[in-house]
């Protein structure tokens, strides 16, 4: 088997020699554009040379050059990121992690829309109930920093919807079908009213009933954003998101199940009711809203405040019992931020400001009669508390070294009282203390075209309320947090007119006390610490232009991109009881993670606004379990997209699309159950198919 680095460079020389342009030289000085020139990720936009963290620019037309409906295929182009949907409407995410974490959801990386953290008090981002109608563009910041973010332990992403900030004022209208019963519409309203007000509304109605039994999907969501510059220096926006998701889990197969029939939900066995039986499902209904105030108090100072909440309607019924949750969240942000006068010699800025969050969960767990709720098992509420204060102070000397440090200060803690069945000691309180989260980072041009860059931070990210009171509904007052020391250095280059960037990055994660998932014999979960884990990896970004944007010749515009991860992942020291005994799995890879990832893309422009995508994706085999005993085989996931324009002679446009997902028709599972009880290892994933579609602008 050839090695992924094979794969990623043959994909760019084929490129290459298919096209006789790519040998000429530079026609003029005309700088082309293949990614954002600045990249805001913190408080202000940097430079891509000067940018001291390792971060990639997901932009729109990334999210529209796949499937609607969905953000995988965009996500996955950067490496160090890998996202899974283990059934339709299951995200899972991780950044520079594992899937340890998370049997569901997005824990141990805080994610922001704007100022708004979509992350709750609990540790939990619900990804899954956002769709990309209403999303600009996604910062991922790849790496621990808790120091302005608050606990996490993978890395930060920041979501820029429609409304905020620029945007180009239309209506737009898309409709698609596709294989397994999928379909997806979305409406778009964007509107400059005045020169202060803007706004954006956002609908879209997805669902599918999947390729496996009992894999339906639905999910309507609706999007609302407005930005009112009432006065020259200050300025108020508003967001308000609803999403009503919901999708049967099919629950995971044993090797044997997979191989006789890939498409059947888990069967029952002897003792326990099968998913289609149980009618597993999840309903999950969330309500987000935030206001964020701007206000620039003079030419060095401005001022940040918001405020946001959220209100979650959660319901599972599952194997083995029906739960509810009803989640609610309130909290705020604020920081006052300076830029004094710049000059040739020095600039530089500072921010100082804290972040808190609320969170209250109730909830309750009952016998499950095929999905209708039976006697009540536990009933539990808990309160989780936290908030943080940072400091950042950045500095450019020369034009050249641009060095950054920052703190932050956090703390965290969990509350909670058990209701039923009551104990005698049916409070407690989960206490984490006070936490230090620094990070400190330097990047230096070499040249005008290559730069240098070097940082360390500290990941901190405390378990979650669903890993503290997991599905076993016992509380687990015994969990750790997570956290440890990420070190990391990298390279980037480009050239002069920015035809091609190269971003190559190496670190060492040491994390301490890592938490993994653990599955009881009735598919129950609870969750561990997993001891020390050593996480060495390398990245590779190469993106650019082999035709330049022309308006003459066949092919008018031609890009490519390759990303390369490489993920040396390994328990230190992690002793686990299994069976009854201690079981050593120290030295073993970690659980879940595929040692090479490679995704490379390439995208044509033809006359009359054609054009075509294409992505191939090729994740090597991946362990699913601790002890290492069982392995999900590697696979090559091949994606194309082809549009066209439909001639209107109006002011308004028409687009045609076709598409296809697993043109290769692997056998493949894009998330996996990891430690499951009895080998019920595998979620199959879809096999070749295919969708259409239009979109109208107006």
């Amino acid at each position: 088997m050839q090695s992924p680095i094979i794969h990623l460079w043959r994909s760019v020389l084929l490129c290459c020699l298919a096209n006789p342009l790519f040998a000429q030289t530079e026609q003029d000085s005309t700088r082309h554009e293949i990614a954002p020139v600045k990249i805001r990720s913190y408080f202000s936009s940097q430079p891509f040379l000067a940018h001291t963290s390792s971060a990639k620019v997901i932009t729109r037309d990334l999210l529209t050059a796949q499937m609607p409906g969905t953000i995988l295929p965009a996500v996955n182009t950067t490496p160090g990121v890998r996202m899974e949907e283990r059934s339709p409407g299951s995200y899972r995410l991780a950044l520079r992690g594992s899937m340890l974490r998370s049997p569901f959801g997005v824990r141990n990386t805080k994610i922001y829309i704007d100022e708004i953290p979509l992350t709750d008090a609990g540790g939990n981002s619900y990804l899954n109930s956002l769709d990309p109608v209403g999303l600009q563009q996604i910062t991922i910041i790849k790496g621990p920093d808790g120091s302005l973010f608050g606990p996490n332990s993978g890395g930060v992403v920041r979501i820029s919807p429609y409304g905020f900030d620029s945007f180009d004022p239309a209506t737009q209208v898309l409709l698609s079908s596709g294989s397994f019963g999928t379909l997806n519409q979305q409406l778009s309203h964007r509107q400059q009213v005045s020169d202060t007000y803007q706004f954006s509304f956002d609908q879209a109605y997805m669902r599918s009933d999947g390729y496996r039994d009992h894999t339906g999907m639905k999910r309507l969501y609706l999007q609302t954003a407005h930005q009112w510059q009432y006065h020259p220096k200050a300025k108020l926006k508003f967001l308000a998101i609803y999403s009503d998701l919901s999708y049967n889990t099919p629950g995971g197969l044993t090797q044997a199940q997979f191989d006789a029939n890939p498409r059947q939900a888990r069967p029952a066995t002897a003792t326990m009711p099968g998913a289609e039986d149980q009618q597993a499902t999840i309903y999950n209904k969330t309500l987000i809203s935030g206001l964020v105030h701007e206000y620039k108090i003079s030419d060095q100072w401005l001022h940040s405040a918001s405020v946001f909440g959220s209100f979650t309607d959660f319901q599972n019924p599952f194997i083995t019992n029906y739960e509810h949750r009803d989640e609610r969240n309130a909290g705020f942000r604020t920081y006052v931020s300076y830029t004094p006068e710049q000059n040739d010699w020095i600039s530089w800025q500072m921010q100082l400001g804290m972040e808190a969050q609320a969170g209250w969960y109730k909830i309750e767990n009952f016998d499950n009669l095929a999905g209708v709720k039976g006697d009540p098992q536990s009933f539990d509420d808990l309160r989780n508390g936290q908030h943080f204060y940072f400091y950042r102070a950045a500095a450019t000397i020369l034009q050249k070294l641009t060095a950054e440090a920052s703190i932050g200060l956090n703390y965290n803690d969990i509350r909670f009282t058990q209701r039923f069945p009551v104990v005698d000691n049916n409070r407690g309180d989960i206490n984490f203390g006070a936490t230090w989260m620094p990070r400190l980072a330097l990047s230096y041009l070499l040249t005008p075209q290559v730069a240098a860059r070097a940082s360390v931070s500290r990941g901190y990210s405390p378990p979650t309320i669903a890993e503290v009171r997991s599905s076993d509904n016992q509380i687990n007052a015994d969990l750790q947090a997570e956290g440890g020391y990420n070190y990391e250095v990298g390279v980037r280059a480009e050239t002069k007119n920015r035809r091609w960037l190269v971003d190559l990055s190496a670190y060492h994660y040491r994390l301490k006390e890592g938490i993994v998932r653990q599955l009881r014999e009735n598919g129950a979960e609870f969750f561990v610490n997993a001891g020390n884990i050593n996480q060495r990896g390398i990245e590779l970004l190469l993106m650019g232009q082999l035709i330049t944007p022309r308006s003459t010749g066949f092919i008018r515009a031609m890009n490519v991109s390759a990303a390369l991860t490489y993920q040396d992942y390994k328990f230190q020291t992690y002793t686990v009881l299994e069976g009854g005994e201690n079981v050593d799995h120290s030295g073993n890879k970690v659980t879940s993670i595929p040692t090479w990832i490679s995704v490379n893309s390439l995208n044509m422009q033809f006359p009359h606004g054609t054009g075509i995508n294409i992505m191939h994706n090729h994740t090597s085999s991946i362990p699913l379990n601790d002890a290492n005993t069982a392995f999900a085989n590697g696979y090559n996931l091949l994606q194309a997209k082809a549009h066209w324009q439909i001639p209107t002679g109006r002011e308004w446009q028409i687009q045609v699309f076709v598409g296809g997902d697993n043109l290769l028709n692997q056998t493949y599972s894009l998330g996996n159950d990891i430690n499951a009880f009895g080998g019920r290892y595998f979620n199959p994933s879809p096999t070749r198919n295919f969708y259409g579609g239009l979109s109208a602008s107006f």
